[in-house]
Parts: C-alpha cells; structure tokens; sequence
C-alpha cells in the first residue's frame, strides 16, 4: 500500500468520523480531516496551507453570502408570494405546465446561489400550500421540492458543486452554461410530469389561492420585480456580451440588486434580514473553507497527484460504478470534493465539461440521501411529514431517472461537446 493511499485513507477516516460518529458539521469534520492528512504526511501543522486552502473558494463563498441576502431581501418583499399567486392562477388549467412551471420556480433561488436549501426555504415554501391544497399527497409534495432543490443546485447560472470539482482540477468556470442545462432541466421536467401523472387529480382554484400569501402586485406595481429583473440581465450581460460592459462579478452583481429592493415592496428589517441570511448561509460557507483546506493538503502531500495517476489506470466497469456511488457520500460538496474530482481524471479522455457537469449532478443527489437526507428532512418540516425516509422513498423514481441522465452525460460526454458546440 502506497504512502498517499494511506494518507488519503486516514483523512476519509477522521472525516466519516466526525460526521457519521461525532455528529461534527461537515465543515469541521473536513477541516480536521485535512489536519490530520498534514501530521499523517509529516507536515506537522502547516498553517500557511491550511489558511491558503480556506481562501481556494473565496469567490464562491461571497456568492453564496450575496445571493442568500438578495433571496431573502426579494421574498421580504413580497415579490416571491406575489409571482407564486399569479402563476398557479392563471397556469391551473393546465396542470401539467403548472407543476413544470412551479419546479422551475422552486428551482430558481438555487440556480442564483448554487444551494439547495436556499430552493426548500424560500420558493418551496411558498408553493407547498398550493401543491397540498391541490390534493397531492404530503410525501409527494416534500418529494417534489427536494428533487426540485436538486436540480436548482446544478443549473445554471451557479453551480458550486461544478466549482468545486473545477477547482480541484484547475478548470476554470467557462462554457458550462449548456451542460449544465442539459443536466437539470430534462430531469427536472421529467420529474414534473411523472407527479403530475401520478399524484395531481383535480382541484378547486379558489381553495388552493385561499392557502396562499396576498399578493401585493395591485399595492407596489411592476416595480416589485425591478430588483429580480436587474439581476438576471446583469447575469446574463456577463455571459453573453462580456466584451460590452465592465466585468462587475457575480457578487456584486447580487449587492446591487438588494440595494434595489429598497423601496420596491414590503419593507423589511436590513440588519435582521441580513444576519438572518447569513445564519443560513454559514453551514454551506464552512463547508467549503473545510473543501478548500482538504483540496490543499492532498496537494501538499502529493495525493492529488497520486489519485490522478491512479485513476487512469482503473478499469473501465469501475469508473462508472465509482460515480454511481458519488451520491451515496452523504454531502453534494463532500462528494464533489472527494470523488468528484479524481473522477474527472478517471474520464480523461472524454470531454471534461460535459464530465464535470455530469458528476455535478450525481453528486447533487447527495444532499438527498442517509443518513443527514437534509433536503429530505427539510422539505419533511415543510410539508409536516414526520418520517422524512418517505419523501426519500417516494424520489426513488426520479433519482433513478436522474442518475441516469448523469451516466449517460459522461458516456456520451463528446458526442454531447460537438452538439454543444454547434450553437
């Protein structure tokens, strides 16, 4: 057994430790486990590689803080309540579009921060009267905000588990715009469509609007969704004209829309408000400060390299089971971080993006599955399903569907490159 074998070994085992044994939060346990790796390699405390690693991530870390404000800012508001209302009621006679439209919309604040929950607590809180009220089932509506939650973690236009495998790699966050669309919105809908058939029977639209917040359109006017509507161009101008404007970054980018939220609806407390998101941020933030100092002390030590070599050399039946257990790690930045990272290695040959985007998604799944299932047990409060291991059974379908889709991204990782690139 090599050195770095047993380096790596003895990481993952102060890591599984702390979170599986000592309850640890998953950023501490991944801070321990990379001090650990140092005394194990004879680096003895290397302060100035952990503090360096803690800052690999720092820009995903501020987007994470600025968009959770902005989110919390915009449903303060009311503009969230407000879309929510008028989209179930002109939508609810056509149910199939409605419930895709209601994904989409429980999937939108994770595609702004790259956080599941973000998709659970705000958006998924507001349509979970609705979808109850409509007469689905309390374990197929939890069931569908998870998944949702899922696919908002992935999809563009931010994606942490897809920086956090690039970071790893040295890739930069560039052209991942398509994969990553093709990696959630076909699930994604296909998740819709199959609860739709299964659960969603007739209702009655003055009962369901009953159980929804006042919208406050009539009160403020268009100007409610300025702020929504400035961020998602300056995103876009970003993207697809970066050569027209300056480059403001996503962070900022994010600051400017909660300064034009003043004064645009309901108002609200902005010291409360912003320790309030902060608070729900600071579990994800240390999560990769804990990533950024593991991927450092596997550089260190000479592990990363190690895992690279190694993973070239696996055959060719194991590296696809390799990613179909990425899900299993219990943590969609966990995940993305250990495995995810030397699995773009494993699939050298194959167009990196598409892979990386791929892995993304699997490991997304993570955030669904024992034993934390945090997704499960969240969107579990949110609907009053005591016993969360129901959403997660009644997600076996869609799960199945979605890993799927994930495997066969990397099978055909360059055929799906080239067809990319057409556009």
């Amino acid at each position: 057994m090599s050195f770095e074998l047993v380096i790596l070994i003895s990481m993952l085992a102060v890591f599984a430790a702390g979170v599986f044994i000592f309850k640890l939060p998953a950023g501490v346990s991944l801070m321990l486990a990379s001090i650990t790796g140092a005394f194990v390699a004879g680096e003895g405390l290397p302060v100035r590689h952990l503090v360096e690693g803690s800052f690999g991530f720092l820009e995903a870390i501020m987007i994470i803080a600025t968009a959770m404000i902005f989110m919390k800012v915009v449903e303060a508001t009311g503009a969230l309540s407000t879309i929510s209302y008028y989209m179930i009621k002109s939508l609810h006679k056509r149910p199939t579009l409605l419930i895709i439209i209601i994904t989409f919309f429980v999937m939108f604040p994770g595609m702004l921060t790259g956080l599941s929950s973000a998709c659970i607590l705000t958006t998924g809180a507001l349509v979970v009267p609705a979808l109850l009220a409509m007469g689905m089932p309390k374990k197929a509506v939890g069931s569908l905000i998870a998944m949702a939650a899922v696919f908002g973690e992935i999809a563009p236009p931010i994606s942490i588990p897809v920086m956090i495998i690039g970071g790893g790699v040295d890739m930069p966050y560039i052209g991942f715009t398509g994969p990553l669309l093709i990696a959630s919105f076909p699930p994604a809908i296909f998740t819709a469509i199959y609860y739709r058939k299964k659960y969603l029977k007739d209702f009655n639209i003055d009962e369901v609007l009953e159980k929804l917040e006042n919208p406050v359109y009539d009160q403020y006017g268009f100007k409610l969704f300025l702020p929504i509507i400035l961020v998602i161009a300056l995103l876009l101008s970003e993207m697809l004209f970066p050569e027209l404007m300056f480059h403001l970054g996503v962070p900022l980018i994010f600051m400017i829309g909660t300064l034009t939220a003043f004064g645009t609806g309901n108002k609200f407390k902005p010291v409360g408000m912003l320790q309030n998101s902060l608070r729900n941020a600071m579990p994800v933030m240390a999560i990769l400060i804990g990533v950024g100092m593991f991927l450092q002390i596997l550089t260190l030590t000479g592990v990363r390299g190690y895992l690279a070599v190694s993973a070239l050399q696996l055959p060719e039946e194991v590296k696809y089971l390799a990613a179909v257990i990425m899900p299993f790690f219990g943590s969609a930045y966990a995940a993305a971080s250990v495995i995810g990272v030397p699995l773009v290695f494993v699939f050298l040959g194959k167009n990196s993006i598409i892979v990386a985007s791929a892995l993304a998604l699997m490991a997304a799944m993570g955030d669904l599955m024992p034993p934390p299932s945090l997704l499960c047990a969240y969107a579990g409060q949110m609907v009053g399903e005591p016993n969360h291991f129901k959403i997660l059974k009644a997600s076996a379908l869609a799960i199945f569907v979605t890993g799927a889709v994930g495997i066969l991204m990397i099978y055909f990782a360059n055929d799906i490159g080239q067809f990319i690139n057409l556009f």
